[in-house]
Parts: C-alpha cells; sequence; structure tokens
C-alpha cells in the first residue's frame, strides 16, 4: 500500500556531503513522522533524524551542525542534506515513515530498502 523509494547515496570523501532523498507512493489518509535512520555493519539500526508533517525536527547527538532533514509535503519526499561526512556516518541509511492508511487505523511503520552511504578517501 505504501511504498519509500530512497536515493541519492554513494561514496563520499571525508568531509564531504551529499543528499538524500525518499519519496512516498501509494495510498493514505496521513502521512506522519518521517524520517532517516542508518546501520553500520554489526551495530543496531539508529534513529539519525525525523521530522513530523509539521516540521518539527529530531536529530541524532552524533549528526547535529552538519546534518538537515527536510521535507516537501507536496510531493510526499523527505530529504536528508548530510555535510561534513565523517568516516563514522559510514552505512545503510533507511527512509522511514508512520502513515495512517485510513482515519480510523492507528499509524504503522513503513520502511525503504535502504541507500549505502560509505565515507572513505
Amino acid at each position: 500500500q505504501v511504498q519509500l523509494v530512497e536515493s541519492g547515496g554513494g561514496l563520499v570523501q571525508p568531509g564531504g556531503s551529499l543528499r538524500l532523498s525518499c519519496a512516498a507512493s501509494g495510498s493514505w489518509f496521513s502521512l506522519n513522522t518521517m524520517g532517516w535512520y542508518r546501520q553500520a555493519p554489526g551495530k543496531q539500526r539508529e534513529m539519525v533524524a525525523t521530522i513530523t508533517s509539521g516540521g518539527s525536527t529530531k536529530y541524532a547527538d552524533s549528526v547535529k551542525g552538519r546534518f538537515t532533514i527536510s521535507r516537501d509535503n507536496a510531493k510526499n519526499t523527505v530529504y536528508l542534506q548530510m555535510s561534513s561526512l565523517k568516516p563514522e556516518d559510514t552505512a545503510v541509511y533507511y527512509c522511514y515513515s508512520s502513515v495512517q492508511i485510513r482515519w480510523f487505523d492507528a499509524s504503522t511503520d513503513y520502511w525503504g530498502q535502504g541507500t549505502q552511504v560509505t565515507v572513505s578517501s
């Protein structure tokens, strides 16, 4: 019913920048909080940044001041602008959204397939 498709990952040198995009498609009553999580090899998935439909944001301490999350509600798309990238930012980045399919449904979490970000010289 809901698909999240990420794009924009790749290989970048330390100190560089990348912009991730995630477009939601399908049918729903309300697209609520959207965000980005990441998982590095051998580590648990962790929250990177989230943004509500009203624009309130949260960031992991490790990315504050370097990453910026935004969303375009008209395009059902969430973005993650990553700057001053470090090798420790290397991970698979997953798009997330909390979606209410019908007005009387509880919200359900949906995930994208993930996009690899590698920070290396």
